[in-house]
């Protein structure tokens, strides 16, 4: 068989296992690529499988495991990889059903009590409370969600002046609540399911004051001594430097201005705000250098003590601690794995900056976070370490020793600035839709702040504070963070320094990461075959076709791409829905710039038309009641309930509640439609879904 598709192929038989053993010794770091296949495969399965086929995927590819690590021959790999993928399979889906909490089926308005357990900001900059241990007037216990999300859009001095929010206070309030919502566009973000895995049931607003029921009862100490730490940083450093400093050293950005945190994202320099594998790395090579140079000094500790593993053990506790006081967000976990693993390498004298050790971290990452192959963060996070580990081994570290002792420093910083930029800023483009175009010139002026400056004085502040001598490590701190916010003011500012980024194609980012995983773990000249699927997808994004038409899932809004861009059916209103549409367009001006292309508005009736289609919006019960027929159209969008309706296409809030948004497209045929909703719903699709399910 093997030699008969040789001959079709036109290749030499037996090239295939050939070329396996030229890789032996670096397969390992494909083995976190065929788990992840997994993850993808179960993620993007139309159905949900039943728990007996994810146990058969999971006791079928253990098997494969154990058999091919047995028979550690050539031929094992495939089966290995077939096992491995129903691993991954397995794993996500049993990580599904392990979080499996109740989401609310439909709206709901009235008293919510609850317990705080996360104080953070929403982009409309309103301060944003997550509750457990909820009651909900009116709801059964088996379907009370597990948690909430609420945003206190009050006048917020009144709420000042009624409650200060703190960790662990039980509170009670009047709001509305609804369940996650679902994509805004077919292959859209997937905000239901990023809630799922957040065990987060219903998000919504109050516009009353919080009220105390009871003060904080034990538990929850890293959260509070966060919040005070938090607190005590902002008293120490007034406005948006002690905010951004609280930010760095506690995880706690609900100081945060909305104007610091855009400069930040539209300069590139967001990633030093999370904390992530930056902070940790940073934090973690300081203290392993400071340790290092303190057992050097003393010729006792420099002969006769393991100064090395002493100084990695002590970085580790330090990584560890700097988790548990940030929050332990999925970031920050993954951070402090990445820096375990290497930490853990140079205690087993190995190397520590090796593909298998980044290998390694993210097969850890993906067993236990399965849903974050999906994320933004773990795919930049760990495609910059992989480019920098293969960078940095292909160039070597000779060459490097070699330069002048003043120019290695800024070789390896324009190198690794460099290496990571490009790494990332596919990922960038295709979650955020923006390209940076001054982002490499701001992370090389920022950066240093941050390694040199702000991160050593974080931690000599952490050390001092106990003895009431911090401050005057947090002033040392606030001169670098100032540095960086006004290097993101300034290039934020700078004419033509963001550029909206249409979203890619489904196949875009598959055909990039492959291409790349190729490029950079593929041994030997063959590793240069990666370039044609990255030339595949960078083709296939260019190319990239938008939806003629967009109707929201409620019937409230659609859009239609015109020769100007995509004009809106309305200038305010489903204001979430438009900002998500015109960035996935790539389209910048807003919502009302793109109301004002849409080319006829009778009171609540919108008409527009294209080559083929005339599209009506009817907005509102009162002008839906005065429609007959189909006003003209082919295409009839109403935001109320309407009667189907001969000789044009009928959308209406009763037939999107099953589809979700639509998307229409222009085809040789006429219209082709795609559902934001499956016809078989996924876990997180239910509308309520007990753990007992």
């Amino acid at each position: 068989m093997g030699a008969r598709i040789s001959r079709l192929l036109g290749v030499p038989a037996g090239w295939g296992l050939s070329a396996l053993r030229r890789q032996r010794g670096h397969l390992f770091p494909w083995v976190p690529v065929c788990f992840g296949l997994g993850i993808a495969l179960y993620f993007a399965l139309p159905y949900e499988p039943v728990p007996e086929a994810l146990l058969f995927s999971a006791l079928m590819g253990g098997g494969l495991l154990l058999f091919c690590l047995r028979m550690a021959s050539d031929q094992s790999v495939l089966p290995l990889v077939f096992g491995l993928v129903l691993l991954g399979l397995a794993v996500a889906g049993g990580r599904a059903h392990l979080v499996a909490a109740p989401q609310l089926a439909g709206r709901y308005y009235g008293p919510i009590e609850g317990r705080v357990v996360q104080i953070d900001r929403a982009r409309s900059d309103a301060l944003r409370l997550t509750l457990d241990d909820l009651r909900l007037q009116g709801l059964p216990a088996d379907h009370q969600p597990r948690r909430v999300r609420i945003a206190l859009h009050g006048d917020p001095d009144v709420q000042a002046r009624v409650l200060q929010p703190a960790p662990g206070q039980r509170v009670m309030l009047t709001g509305h609540l609804l369940p996650p919502g679902d994509p805004v566009e077919p292959g859209g973000f997937d905000f239901r399911r990023h809630a799922w895995f957040q065990e987060l049931g219903g998000v919504g607003y109050t516009r009353t004051p919080v009220l105390l029921l009871a003060p904080p009862e034990g538990g929850q100490y890293l959260f509070r001594t966060r919040m005070a730490l938090s607190r005590h940083v902002q008293a120490q450093l007034p406005g948006e430097i002690g905010a951004f400093a609280a930010a760095l050293m506690t995880g706690d950005r609900s100081a945060m201005g909305q104007e610091t945190l855009e400069a930040l994202r539209h300069s590139n320099l967001a990633h030093l705000l999370a904390i992530s594998g930056l902070h940790m790395g940073l934090l973690a090579g300081f203290v392993f250098a400071a340790l290092r140079i303190a057992l050097l000094l003393p010729r006792r500790s420099r002969h006769h003590w393991p100064g090395k593993k002493i100084a990695a053990v002590g970085a580790l506790l330090a990584a560890a601690a700097y988790m548990a006081l940030s929050g332990g967000n999925v970031a920050t976990q993954r951070a402090f794995i990445m820096v375990a693993v290497m930490l853990g390498a140079v205690l087993a004298d190995l190397r520590a900056l090796s593909l298998r050790a980044v290998a390694l971290a993210a097969l850890i990452v993906l067993t236990l976070r399965p849903e974050a192959l999906l994320g933004p963060g773990f795919q930049m996070s760990f495609a910059a370490t992989t480019a920098l580990v293969r960078v940095f081994e292909s160039a070597g570290s000779g060459r490097l020793m070699r330069l002048a002792p003043v120019a290695r420093p800024l070789v390896t910083l324009l190198l690794s600035s460099a290496t990571a930029s490009l790494a990332t800023v596919p990922f960038s483009m295709a979650h955020f839709n923006i390209l940076s175009r001054y982002g490499l010139l701001a992370n090389l002026l920022a950066v240093p702040a941050m390694g040199l400056v702000a991160v050593p004085m974080a931690v000599l502040s952490a050390l001092l504070l106990p003895f009431g001598l911090d401050a005057l490590a947090l002033q040392g701190m606030a001169l670098a963070l100032r540095w960086i916010l006004t290097v993101a003011e300034r290039v934020s500012a700078l004419q033509g320094a963001v550029v909206p980024v249409v979203a890619p194609a489904p196949a875009v980012l598959p055909l990039l990461i492959g291409g790349g995983l190729l490029v950079l773990l593929w041994q030997g000249r063959g590793r240069w075959m990666g370039a044609v699927p990255v030339l595949a997808g960078a083709f296939l994004w260019m190319e990239t076709v938008r939806p003629l038409l967009l109707i929201s899932e409620t019937g409230r809004l659609v859009g239609l791409m015109t020769e100007e861009g995509r004009a809106l059916s309305r200038n305010v209103g489903s204001g979430f829905v438009a900002e998500s549409w015109l960035e996935n367009d790539g389209q910048a001006g807003g919502q009302p710039a793109a109301a004002a292309l849409w080319p006829v508005s009778e009171s609540k009736l919108r008409r527009a038309a294209t080559a083929d289609q005339q599209i009506v919006h009817v907005i509102g019960a009162r002008e839906a009641q005065k429609v007959t027929g189909c006003a003209g159209a082919t295409i009839l969008v109403s935001s109320a309930p309407m009667l189907r309706r001969e000789g044009c296409m009928v959308f209406d809030p009763v037939g999107l509640q099953v589809t979700g948004a639509v998307a229409l497209y222009e085809a040789p045929d006429g219209i082709r439609i795609e559902a934001a909703k499956g016809p078989s719903a996924r876990l997180w699709q239910s509308p309520a879904v007990r753990r007992d399910q």
